[in-house]
């Protein structure tokens, strides 16, 4: 049997007819689930209105105690027509100078105002886009370590693995080699800081654009864990997009990687991370490399020099104060927020003033951007990390 659709247009026509018939008042509101002061009222309605009287009528009030008077309103869209290349700060200001005799509204009201007329050009947003940095060649271990995840591939019982390695540049040594069941950053912190408790910073990190490593919506690409390298001093480096030669060192191994140990799969993670550990014995200390000399890479590995120490305070002597990001990637300044990005929360940054109610941001030696004392919006200048152009030889 089909439910029956009931309308409260056709209900209220319902109440009425069966209350012009004679029925009593009292009855048809018990009947009908209200009460009977809401009969009354529909009744009234009726009489007053007819049927239209029986429709839904509009809940917005009858007055606002705080709307904007139409001849204000119509003033600010004066004033912007006149200037249109002014914003609502320099439109508020230029109502206040040419009638004092006006309550001006707030700066937000003024813009509020010009978008409802569509007086207002929205900006595009620039989209922070991978390009890659500058990649280097070093010839010493621990100098580049290469990081990525080996394609994901499901076990025996159904579930995923994503294999992440950590290979150092020179020596080709694998440092780790970790069956995870995802690729969320914080698995990929405890794998890094074991590795650096067990052999110490490298100088440079080189990975490609995807997550953890980087992050395609924050500030420069930077992600919690790449913020976290450059805390402990290591530099970074991207490949570009779509080039996985650029790391293909790593790439040869993960052929390797997925031949030796990988075919079939484990029947769950702690038998496939068995065999991972095994996979890096053999590759560290018996599996001779052609491009090594014939050695294997324990032979060419040594140690880092710098330990890990874990994370030091962060000062900015030469810059005017220091502010400490919020969860939700904000700074503020006089009672407004800033918003940087959620990667560098809990951090502390350094903010400078370069010139009139203009300030710099900066984290560490890197300046992230400029803010304006009236937006109070971040707006970001050159990545730091983008490829380096040299300069032409004078010669």
């Amino acid at each position: 049997m089909p439910w029956k659709e009931c309308h409260v247009v056709d209900e209220r026509l319902r109440f009425i007819a069966r209350l012009l018939d004679g029925e009593k008042m009292a009855g048809l509101c018990r009947e009908f689930g209200i009460s009977r002061k809401t009969g009354y009222k529909i009744y009234t309605r009726y009489k007053d209105c007819g049927l239209e009287g029986l429709t839904d009528r509009s809940r917005r009030p009858y007055r606002q105690a705080n709307q904007l008077p139409v001849q204000v309103e119509a003033l600010i869209v004066g004033l912007k027509k006149e200037y249109p290349r002014w914003g609502a700060p320099k439109i508020r200001e230029r109502l206040r100078r040419r009638y004092p005799g006006v309550s001006c509204p707030a700066i937000s009201t003024v813009h509020a105002v010009l978008d409802r007329h569509g007086l207002v050009r929205r900006r595009k947003r620039r989209r922070y886009r991978a390009e890659g940095t500058t990649l280097s060649r070093p010839t010493t271990p621990n100098a580049l370590w290469c990081a990525d995840y080996k394609g994901e591939f499901m076990l025996a019982d159904r579930r995923y693995c994503y294999p992440l390695t950590v290979t150092d540049f020179a020596s080709r040594y694998l440092l780790t080699c970790e069956a995870l069941a995802t690729t969320k950053e914080a698995y990929a912190f405890a794998v890094f800081e074991r590795a650096f408790k067990d052999f110490g910073l490298p100088g440079a990190i080189r990975t490609d654009n995807g997550v953890p490593f980087a992050s395609p919506v924050a500030l420069y690409g930077l992600s919690r864990l790449s913020v976290w390298w450059l805390r402990l001093g290591i530099a970074i480096e991207r490949i570009k997009p779509g080039h996985p030669e650029q790391n293909g060192r790593h790439e040869r191994m993960h052929l390797t990687l997925k031949t030796e140990a990988t075919r079939p799969a484990s029947p769950n993670f702690l038998q496939q991370q068995a065999r991972f550990d095994a996979f890096v014995e053999y590759y560290n200390r018996e599996r001779p490399h052609q491009a090594l000399g014939m050695q294997v890479p324990a032979e060419r590995y040594t140690r880092s020099s710098q330990p890990y120490r874990g994370l030091g305070e962060l000062d900015y002597p030469l810059h005017d104060w220091t502010a400490t990001v919020t969860h939700c990637g904000r700074i503020c300044y006089n009672r407004r927020k800033i918003n940087l990005s959620q990667v560098f929360a809990g951090q502390r940054v350094g903010v400078k003033q370069v010139d009139d109610k203009i300030w710099l941001v900066s984290f560490m030696h890197y300046d992230l951007g400029y803010f304006d004392h009236e937006t109070c919006r971040l707006e970001p200048i050159e990545n730091p990390f983008s490829p380096k152009v040299l300069p032409m030889s004078p010669e």
